[in-house]
């Protein structure tokens, strides 16, 4: 097959525009990069060859090579792994086929500060266009295991790259940079050198299973030889000390060889927020070593977001992303586990059954969520960036996981009436209620200031009661799946009737038997000309300042609910919901006024209608029949004039 020549997909082109041009100053990643690719072929040869013994690969001897050539400025690494097809090259290489992807490149274009731009190249996972940040051009020949033609690929990074079918090329995958001109001033960036290879190895890979070995350019022959007569080939150096970061004692290992880990198997450049040790001894044996990432990656609400940790089997990778052994509200972990008895051939359906697999998720579920628990009363801080990055996702267990939802609710927190700035724990809140409260009140919504503006928060704002703001989507559902907290009620402020006077006041209770007498007329026909859109009519003691509101029936969905559900496909009746009048409010008493005096009913039911669309407006609905509405205002304010 002849040469091709590929236009790269505009996002691709866009990144490779931001390598070249270093968009961050810490370059050596980039062999950490391609070192880690490597190390996933191996990994990936390794298991296949375990499920297909006909394979044709040869596994005899695993490793990664680095070959450095001075004289023509080349940098290779090398690995005889799984390799890729000629149709994979142009897939994984040519395009970048994420969700976000421009979002993710306005993002490192606005990144502050290093830092910040290598976290966000890590989580997008594009390491290996990190390869010309060092180099002018980049080759790629690779050849899958089990077929006999291989594919070499060439860019230097501008709009196209070339493809082409080679008959010689070794199983696996070379990439060889050819490197930029040598900066005489800067030696620290000599990607030439031994010293600097095995510096940045030692570095970033150390932990790497698999060998990974530089071979030393051949030394001048001595005097003693004649023409080099005697030479032998020289031993090539392996750099790292392949031992697993997990068998290693806790005191045996620094935090920054952990963090080297983290983002060798994640992907994200970035330090964790913490780093959780967990060894099981006895008739069931394992080791773990998870990560709490320190930021939520921009895809983690995705459907094809790719979540578990990898798994081990006595040291042999098994798979990358193990769902299996945390459950999806905790998709954000990171980390490893290596089992010590199951089997080698063990499938993703064997584990969703695997007794010892359902252990090692309870134990290790139990481990994050008390983690968390730790952050929230020894370190505030490190909380607070973790409630902010995962919190939203933590609470689906509150619906998915009953075995633990005390854990979470414990290590839970949410914005509150009681301080503008912190949040607080249900405990905390509970500390808090009044004398006679038997409630904790909350009220849902799209937003603080939306929520904390509502009509509905009128009588508890009048009488210091705490309400909590909630406004992540899943809070519609958890609070209703939970009901309660230590005996106390999770009540929503905005759902059936709600009473705040004390017990016992009875000249409130006189209050309300008049003014139920004096309006009982007013209601009754009220809900006759409504009847379309509401089940009932009431006055309410929920409202200080506003003429209206509308609640919903104490068991009914809310309309965020409806919508919510609408929008999975799911058909939800459409719930009539119930008009809440202020007997105290001047247009409500003119209301009944006018009712009582028997005026122009049809004036008095456009006054009706326009009442109950300015309560659906207040709370963040739309009126039934916007054209409509806008003209009554429109008339109501000529005659005002």
């Amino acid at each position: 097959m002849p040469t091709e020549t590929f236009e790269f997909q505009v996002e691709a082109r866009q990144l490779l525009q931001l390598m070249i041009h270093s968009v961050y100053s810490n370059k050596d990643v980039f062999l950490r990069e391609l070192v880690s690719n490597a190390s996933d072929a191996l990994d990936k040869l390794r298991l296949e060859k375990l499920r297909d013994d006909a394979l044709d690969a040869d596994v005899s001897d695993l490793h990664i090579e680095i070959d450095v050539d001075k004289e023509a400025r080349t940098l290779t690494v090398r690995d005889n792994g799984i390799g890729m097809s000629y149709d994979e090259v142009g897939k994984l290489i040519g395009t970048i086929a994420n969700s976000g992807t421009a979002t993710f490149l306005q993002d490192l274009k606005e990144a502050k500060d290093a830092a910040g731009a290598e976290g966000l190249i890590g989580q997008f996972g594009v390491g290996f266009y990190s390869g010309f940040m060092a180099a002018d051009e980049v080759t790629l020949v690779t050849r899958r295991a089990g077929e006999s033609q291989g594919t070499r690929w060439t860019s230097r990074g501008e709009a196209t790259y070339t493809l082409e079918t080679v008959a010689d090329a070794p199983q696996g995958t070379s990439v060889t940079l050819h490197l930029k001109p040598a900066d005489p001033e800067n030696q620290l960036h000599d990607y030439t050198s031994p010293w600097k290879i095995r510096e940045i190895v030692k570095r970033y890979s150390d932990f790497i299973t698999w060998p990974i070995r530089m071979v030393p350019e051949a030394a001048a022959p001595s005097d003693g030889d004649a023409e080099g007569d005697g030479d032998t080939a020289p031993e090539p150096e392996t750099l790292n000390s392949m031992k697993a970061l997990r068998a290693r004692s806790r005191d045996e290992v620094s935090d920054d060889e952990y963090h080297e880990l983290y983002k060798h198997i994640s992907h994200d450049w970035r330090e964790p927020l913490e780093t959780i040790r967990l060894q099981a001894e006895g008739t069931f044996e394992y080791q773990a070593l998870l990560f709490v990432p320190s930021h939520a990656p921009q895809d983690l609400f995705a459907r094809d977001f790719k979540r578990g940790v990898q798994l081990y089997v006595k040291r042999v990778f098994i798979m990358d992303d193990c769902e299996a052994l945390l459950p999806p509200y905790l998709r954000f972990v990171k980390g490893v586990v290596d089992a010590a008895d199951l089997s080698l051939n063990v499938s993703r359906e064997i584990l969703q059954q695997d007794r010892h697999i359902r252990m090692m998720q309870r134990r290790l579920t139990k481990k994050v969520l008390s983690t968390v628990k730790e952050f929230m009363t020894k370190d505030s801080d490190r909380y607070a960036t973790f409630w902010r990055e995962f919190g939203t996702v933590v609470k689906e267990g509150l619906l998915t996981d009953t075995e633990n939802r005390d854990a979470i609710l414990a290590a839970s927190s949410f914005a509150t009436t009681h301080a503008d700035d912190e949040p607080t724990t249900l405990a905390q809140y509970v500390e808090r209620m009044k004398d006679g409260q038997d409630d904790i009140y909350y009220i849902t919504g799209e937003s603080r200031q939306s929520i904390e503006n509502s009509p509905h928060m009128e009588a508890f704002r009048d009488k210091g009661i705490e309400v909590l703001l909630l406004t992540d989507p899943v809070d519609e559902v958890w609070v209703d799946a939970v009901g309660e907290y230590r005996g106390k009620g999770l009540r929503s402020v905005t759902k059936g009737e709600i009473d705040l006077a004390a017990d016992g006041d009875e000249k409130a209770g006189e209050e309300r038997e008049k003014q139920a007498e004096d309006y009982a007329g007013l209601l009754g026909w009220m809900r006759e000309q409504l009847d379309e859109d509401i089940k009932e009519v009431r006055l309410s003691a929920r409202l200080t300042v506003s003429a209206a509101c509308v609640v919903s029936d104490s068991h009914d969905l809310t309309p965020a609910l409806e919508n919510m559900y609408r929008a999975m496909g799911q058909e939800v009746p459409r719930t009539k919901r119930i008009l809440e009048l202020n007997p105290g409010h001047p247009l409500v008493k003119g209301l009944n006024q006018a009712y009582k005096e028997r005026e122009d009913r049809a004036e008095l039911a456009e006054s009706a209608d326009l009442l109950h669309t300015l309560a659906v407006l207040a709370e963040g609905g739309q009126p039934k029949d916007p054209a409509r509405f806008v003209k009554l205002v429109a008339d109501r304010l000529e005659r005002t004039l």
